[in-house]
């Protein structure tokens, strides 16, 4: 079971490891979202993006820290940034890393319109 869990393979499992596992994988619409999200910034099809690639885009004014004021919206893209999911460090994350990243979002997230909506909020997506 710790090895079907702990996808990262620390040796631990992790809230966001557990809720993947009982959850699963997203759904085809949640899916759809994801990859748009990464092929919007994957322009020349590499396989995966920078960091560089995603300021300016990411819009940290929805998250529900900044909206009540406790945390400025640079504090949130740089937190943002060093728990997306760069799971071997090289500086990209490859469309693997993303998808696993909103896997973990995704299980925390109830319902598929919701999940959508915040998609198309934060990386300014369109249908």
């Amino acid at each position: 079971m710790l090895n079907h869990l702990d996808t990262n393979g620390d040796g631990f499992v992790n809230f966001d490891e557990f809720l993947v596992g009982i959850r699963g994988r997203p759904s085809d619409v949640r899916m759809r979202y994801i990859e748009m999200a990464f092929f919007k910034f994957d322009k020349d099809a590499n396989g995966f993006i920078t960091a560089d690639d995603l300021r300016g885009v990411y819009d940290c004014s929805m998250h529900p820290k900044v909206i009540s004021g406790e945390v400025a919206a640079d504090d949130v893209f740089v937190e943002f940034l060093k728990n997306f999911g760069d799971k071997n460090g090289d500086g990209k994350i490859t469309k693997s890393e993303w998808e696993d990243y909103y896997a973990a979002v995704s299980s925390n997230i109830d319902n598929d319109e919701h999940f959508c909506e915040l998609m198309k909020t934060a990386w300014k997506l369109d249908d």
